[in-house]
């Protein structure tokens, strides 16, 4: 699957504290999701952890069919705006990392109701915008909507009676790199003070975000290449500092 910005396919070449990252999200959802019924894993792309919630039954959602592809568990190609699914039929829903990737997710949030049973549980792990790229714009081409806590939190709130937030929060080494490519981002993005990079369509700066993201990638660091699951931690705050904002919704 050729790698872009657009979704977690690889741990090699570079995209392993990336890669990493993602499988904590995973792992903290098998700690805070039911520990029975089935799992609907929305926008699950290559469905690289969806094994840490077992034994519980998942089923993989996303809108692009060869990220499926090779799944051994039941997959659809559908929309987590209109899913084809009938109401009440999981005990949990789980989206990481792709809540972000919608323009509207008030329609997500609809959805995810819908399809839980009674008593079910809905978990979505996004980026902070506070500690991702720039906490005043949007940087990654992908990406419609970013949060702070305060607005998944509201967002949540639309659509759920009670809602927990969590933080996942990454170790000094996994800082030390995170900072490394907010320097490169920064001394990047002074050369446009004007910000006309806004008027550049969308489809061109995914190309050139692409095309960077490889490039800084293809020699990865003895650091990068250290990074692994412990690296990274589920805490309850100070959220403002967290790397990815964790909603875990009834």
């Amino acid at each position: 699957m050729r790698v872009t910005g657009e979704r977690v396919s690889t741990p090699e070449g570079g995209f392993r504290p990336t890669w990493q990252r993602h499988v904590a999200a995973y792992a903290a959802a098998a700690e805070l999701l039911p520990p029975d019924g089935p799992v609907l894993d929305a926008g699950c792309g290559t469905g690289h952890s969806y094994h840490l919630l077992a034994p519980r039954e998942t089923v993989g959602v996303d809108l692009e069919p060869e990220a499926l592809e090779g799944q051994e568990r039941r997959t659809m190609v559908a929309d987590m705006r209109e899913l084809p699914l009938p109401d009440s039929s999981f005990a949990s829903y789980l989206a990481v990392q792709s809540l972000e990737h919608v323009p509207d997710p008030d329609r997500v949030l609809a959805e995810a109701r819908r399809v839980l049973e009674p008593g079910g549980v809905a978990m979505f792990v996004t980026p902070n915008r506070l500690t991702f790229g720039r906490p005043d714009e949007i940087i990654d081409p992908y990406h419609d909507v970013e949060y702070d806590q305060h607005q998944l939190r509201s967002l949540c709130e639309r659509f759920f009676g009670s809602v927990q937030m969590h933080g996942l929060f990454g170790s000094e080494r996994y800082l030390s790199l995170i900072d490394e490519q907010r320097r490169r981002l920064d001394q990047f993005l002074r050369r446009d003070p004007l910000r006309l990079r806004r008027f550049v369509p969308r489809r061109a700066r995914q190309w050139l975000y692409d095309a960077q993201l490889r490039r800084e990638r293809a020699h990865p660091t003895p650091a990068a290449e250290a990074i692994e699951l412990a690296d990274f931690e589920l805490r309850d705050g100070p959220l403002d500092e967290a790397l990815d904002l964790v909603a875990v919704c009834r």
